[in-house]
């Protein structure tokens, strides 16, 4: 069997795998449609979403470990030539390391990156935007839905949005949804970080007072 032949059978699996999981999207959201165009396609987005969280959670290369870490050690070697005392010496060497191993490790790191990045995240969402642009079509909309758009602004000269528009604004509303939670409760953790260290600061000066005063006390 040569190269082309495996490459059919490979296509072939992908192509049944790609109906079945079309059938099955199809099939078990036919049960939601009563809910409204909106808030299926939010539900897309928030699965699409999470799949793509769990998807880089678990996916990691080897290659990007390891590039990762060559990037982090040179990139530390820069800085401590940057902390060299002798200013210019230090940008001489700092500027040889970039040249040398910094950059070269970069670029590497950054299209590992890129390349994973485009399988967790974009291959997902395009998949998706794929799939709902197909099933929620004019025509489909009109079937289910008694009209061919989700979102309609103005009324003389309306402006008409349909189902690929809402997912992605959906997806970009999901991920800065996260990524404002992720923030405050970082900020409210440093926050209750410092404020514990001021409340030990304060009771270790009240200890130190209160020994000093008894000690004034038995003195006296």
């Amino acid at each position: 069997m040569n190269m082309e032949e495996y490459f059919d059978i490979a296509w072939e699996f992908i192509y049944a795998l790609i109906q079945n999981g079309v059938a099955t999207l199809d099939y078990l959201l036919n049960y939601l449609h009563f809910l409204g165009p909106i808030p299926v396609i939010f539900l897309l987005a928030a699965m699409t979403v999470a799949l793509t969280r769990v998807l880089k959670k678990f996916i990691k290369t080897k290659r990007l470990v390891t590039l990762e870490n060559d990037f982090q050690h040179w990139l530390g070697v820069r800085e401590e030539a940057m902390r060299c005392e002798d200013r210019e010496k230090g940008k001489a060497l700092a500027k040889n390391i970039d040249k040398a191993k910094l950059n070269k490790a970069y670029y590497d790191y950054f299209l590992e990156g890129l390349l994973l990045g485009f399988i967790t995240f974009y291959l997902p969402v395009i998949s998706m935007a794929a799939y709902i642009n197909e099933a929620y079509r004019s025509e489909r909309l009109l079937a289910l839905f008694g009209r061919d758009y989700i979102l309609k602004f103005g009324d003389k000269e309306p402006v008409l949005f349909g189902g690929l528009f809402c997912f992605i604004i959906s997806i970009f509303f999901i991920i800065c949804s996260l990524f404002i939670i992720k923030w405050t409760k970082k900020r409210n953790r440093t926050s209750g970080i410092g404020q514990h260290s001021q409340n030990a600061e304060s009771a270790k000066q009240f200890e130190e007072k209160v020994l000093q005063q008894s000690a004034i006390s038995r003195c006296a």
